[in-house]
């Protein structure tokens, strides 16, 4: 009997060994990329259809990734790729065979939101490999290039608008800016003494100000007013800041309130007509800033805002459920559809491959904005990885950034400066089930005679933004600035 156990033992440490010494990568950097030892994640990325799989987007895609932590990896020296990295799907030496296109990153986490574009990062070119049945495989990347700061290009009616931060810097403990990209209308210059209301127009998740360098256009009016336009973009190590102050990203809306609208006003000849436009994220943030500032901006006009109501949190109600993937009946939670009604990404895949890359994507920039700090310096999770369980306690803070329990418990102290300043519009099939607490707040709201106006139109996330649905947004945010009745 001792002798069939010592056995069954020796079986099970064998098998666990052979598992470790799988297939495997493994990848250096040379000088060139950096002269300095590195210490922190890499990441190895695959994927049988993209030539670059490091660009491919977590969660609209699903491809294999794997990530290792590392201190003091000196240029030229090997680190190695096995069955104990952090994966997804499976571990490496299980994914499926077959030939794919690998590349490795080494994330320097300097401040860019995407690990596979942050400058400073390095990075291999794709390699080819083909994995085959033979589980003792080993394959060997190199990095060789560095992610560089983009450039912007100015032309005479784009600008590129860096202003430094004191806040973030001193949040971040280095120099930190926040940036936008300036549009000016084709009145500007032709109309020398005028002064133009600023419409600040805040991004989805992902969006970039650089997509304006180079652009030979000028700013569109709002509906029929001549306007600056200041693209915020948004982003973080941790994905999109929202421009809301947090724990883990920092004081994000002081630093736009206070640093970069003054320095728009002083160097553009702006007038007080400050408005407000956003999809997605973006419009989430615009509702969060009108609401938490309504001195500073005249209006705003939400697109497809990011969860507004956490009992509706895409349709997760998280004051009462216990669990992030699972819904009580044991069906699996969506993060993402089509059309509203058909599964495209489920709440668990989801969240497991962002488990992997660990910062700068989706849900962890829910994480990034609404929770505490971890004394490692990361947010604790709302959920567990693991068994995707809710933390009550993680919840407790998460409250802080519901926007309608926010205006629900402090209606009668703000309603004197936000009193119908508030559009929010929505598609009815939205891919990511937001419709859903648009309706909450829109139903609270008129408990409040708020004065706000919400619209639904046939629509996802992407095909509701029509001619006819962008012309009544605009119309809102123009009839707001007229009531200011300032001389243009």
């Amino acid at each position: 009997m001792k002798l069939i156990r010592k056995l069954f033992i020796l079986h099970i440490i064998t098998f666990g060994l052979l598992q470790v010494q799988g297939q495997t990568f493994t990848a250096s950097f040379t000088p060139a990329a950096s002269g300095h030892s590195f210490s922190g994640k890499v990441f190895l990325y695959l994927s049988k259809d993209s030539k670059s799989p490091k660009d491919n987007m977590p969660g609209v895609f699903s491809f294999p990734c794997f990530s290792i932590d590392v201190k003091n990896v000196e240029p030229g020296q090997k680190v190695t790729f096995n069955d104990n990295a952090v994966f997804y799907p499976t571990v490496l030496s299980d994914i499926e065979r077959g030939t794919y296109y690998a590349q490795v990153v080494w994330d320097c986490n300097e401040g860019g939101r995407s690990i596979a574009e942050s400058p400073g990062n390095m990075y291999s070119k794709a390699v080819v490999v083909t994995l085959t049945k033979n589980r003792k495989q080993s394959f060997d990347i190199i990095c060789r290039d560095l992610i560089k700061e983009p450039t912007f290009i100015e032309m005479q009616y784009v600008k590129e608008l860096k202003v430094p931060s004191a806040l973030l810097t001193a949040f971040y403990k280095r120099p930190t800016t926040v940036n936008a990209a300036v549009i000016l209308p084709k009145e500007y210059f032709s109309q020398p003494n005028r002064k133009f209301p600023v419409l600040y127009w805040i991004s989805g998740y992902g969006g970039d100000y650089h997509g304006y360098s180079g652009r030979n256009i000028t700013s569109d009016p709002i509906d029929t007013t001549a306007c600056i336009r200041v693209f915020l973009d948004g982003n973080c190590s941790g994905g999109h800041c929202v421009y809301a102050n947090s724990d883990n990203n920092g004081p994000w809306g002081d630093a736009l309130t206070q640093e970069l609208i003054p320095v728009v006003d002083k160097n553009y000849r702006t007038n007080a007509g400050r408005l407000l436009n956003g999809h997605s994220s973006g419009g989430w943030t615009v509702l969060w800033l009108q609401t938490h500032y309504p001195k500073i901006f005249t209006a705003c006009w939400s697109s497809s805002p990011d969860p507004v109501d956490f009992r509706s949190f895409q349709q997760i109600d998280l004051y009462t459920e216990k669990n992030m993937y699972y819904a009580k009946d044991s069906t699996m939670h969506l993060a993402a559809t089509i059309a509203g009604r058909y599964p495209r990404i489920t709440m668990k895949n989801m969240c497991a491959m962002e488990h992997v890359l660990y910062r700068g994507e989706q849900m962890h920039s829910f994480n990034f904005v609404f929770s505490t700090r971890n004394p490692d310096g990361m947010p604790r999770s709302l959920w567990n990885d693991g068994t995707g369980d809710i933390d009550p306690v993680t919840f407790e803070h998460w409250k802080n950034y519901d926007i309608s329990l926010y205006l629900r418990s402090n209606w009668q102290q703000i309603k004197p400066d936000l009193q119908g300043k508030i559009r929010v519009s929505v598609g009815n099939q939205d891919n990511f089930l937001l419709n859903y607490a648009v309706r909450l707040l829109d139903d609270e709201m008129k408990k409040v005679n708020a004065g706000f106006v919400f619209e639904y139109y046939p629509g996802d996330h992407f095909t509701v933004y029509t001619p006819e649905y962008r012309t009544a947004g605009y119309r809102f945010l123009e009839q707001k600035y007229n009531e200011l009745g300032l001389k243009n």
